[in-house]
């Protein structure tokens, strides 16, 4: 949804638009009457107050290379510390290492894979240069390798099976949290209106992120409908 904003150039009356602003050419807060120069002063003192009637500021001067301030003598401020790393439990290292694979073949070597926990699952998130081709359009690209990479790593399981997904410099963690504020902005307006309201096509990561934001909700229910790639997710009062 977009707001519109007009700017609206309206033209002010002359006599708001002439008026004398107090302290723009007074030099004070309040018009007051400007005293009467004192001709028996010298010219040079004269000068020296000046027609403002105010004591400029003075400059410090300026210090020279290699000269002590006056807070020199104070200690240093602590760096911020960075935000500590989840660790990474044994069962995370096949998978990252399996990721870690794939890449190399695809030439992407010079990343680097860390294991971040989230509410919706386990990711694997991929951080170097030149990330765009691993993300593709719309993260198409991501969602493909996401989905080889699980097939890869389950091949062959019958229970326990783990799922893990890929991330590129935050791109997916992001979008989660976007589709996390659009369930809970459709759960509001299907409670309001008391009629099911459809979401744009999505992946399916994409819509199980949905699914599971308004599982346990007692007041809807969400279904997936269409055939792909314009499946999409229905949010129905219940």
């Amino acid at each position: 949804m977009t707001d519109d904003f007009d700017e609206m150039d309206e033209a002010q009356p002359q006599e708001i638009r002439d008026r004398e602003i107090p302290g723009r050419t007074s030099g004070r807060a309040f018009d007051e009457e400007e005293p009467a120069e004192d001709e028996t002063q010298p010219a040079d003192v004269r000068n020296v107050s000046g027609s403002m009637g105010a004591i400029q500021r003075r400059r410090p001067p300026r210090r020279t290379r290699g000269e002590r301030g006056p807070h020199a003598d104070r200690p240093p401020r602590a760096p911020r510390a960075a935000a500590p790393k989840a660790v990474e439990p044994e069962s995370a290292k096949p998978a990252r290492e399996l990721l870690e694979e794939i890449l190399r073949r695809m030439g992407m070597s010079q990343v680097d894979i860390t294991y971040v926990p989230r509410s919706e699952g386990e990711y694997l998130e991929v951080n170097g240069p030149d990330l765009a081709m691993l993300i593709g359009r719309h993260g198409n690209t991501l969602e493909a390798l996401n989905l080889v990479f699980n097939n890869i790593l389950n091949a062959g399981v019958r229970n326990n099976r783990k799922y893990y997904t890929i991330d590129a410099e935050g791109y997916r963690a992001r979008r989660a949290d976007q589709l996390k504020n659009l369930a809970l902005s459709m759960l509001e307006r299907c409670i309001r209106e008391k009629k099911p309201q459809k979401l744009e096509p999505m992946l399916p990561s994409e819509r199980k992120i949905v699914h599971l934001a308004l599982a346990e909700n007692q007041y809807v229910r969400t279904e997936s409908e269409g055939v792909e790639p314009e499946r999409r997710v229905v949010v129905f009062p219940k």
